[in-house]
């Protein structure tokens, strides 16, 4: 009966894990790393890369760059233990903040990504726009565009507003957590 009991467990274990990583996929992040935040995150303790790489049956190297990955995301931390040698790590169990470190890390990427882009074509329609020698048709087309390129930014600036709200948790303030 206990035996039964066990499998029972690793199975829901494993349908929760398996969601996650699917979840994680979305997200530009590979099912083997959102696997690995999965087992973590059902294990108790901090973890080695060979007890990582025991139970999901990868590599140490594939282990290592999993890992790294999720530190980068701040989803999984580098852990001390007195008297272990090798590196411990653990996973952030607070929902709340991984859901938050997450997207904040994507969403600044991107944020700085396009704004980059919309300022410099920016810079570049406006010297059409300057330029005597530009037929009045192009000058018309820049314009229009120099408008939607602002109203992006602007979308853009909302953006990192929110981005702030969610590091600064004020988010909270409007959306309960519970």
């Amino acid at each position: 009966m206990y035996l039964q009991d066990i499998d029972k467990l690793e199975k829901a274990r494993e349908r929760v894990i398996d969601a996650i990583a699917q979840n994680m996929n979305l997200y530009g992040v590979t099912p083997s790393v959102g696997r690995l935040w999965g087992l973590m995150y059902f294990h108790d303790a901090p973890m080695t890369l060979d007890e990582m790489k025991l139970e999901l049956g990868m590599s140490k190297t594939s282990m290592s760059t999993s890992v790294r990955s999720l530190m980068d995301l701040k989803m999984v931390d580098k852990v001390w233990k007195k008297g272990e040698r090798k590196d411990l790590y653990q996973v952030e169990e607070d929902w709340y903040q991984t859901f938050i470190d997450f997207f904040t890390i994507k969403w600044r990427n991107g944020i700085a990504l396009n704004v980059s882009a919309i300022e410099k074509s920016m810079v570049e329609i406006n010297a059409l726009i300057m330029d005597e020698s530009v037929s009045e048709e192009v000058k018309v087309a820049a314009k229009s565009d120099i408008e939607k390129l602002t109203d992006a930014l602007d979308y853009y600036y909302w953006l990192n507003r929110l981005v702030d709200s969610f590091e600064s948790h004020e988010i909270f303030t409007f959306i309960p957590k519970k």
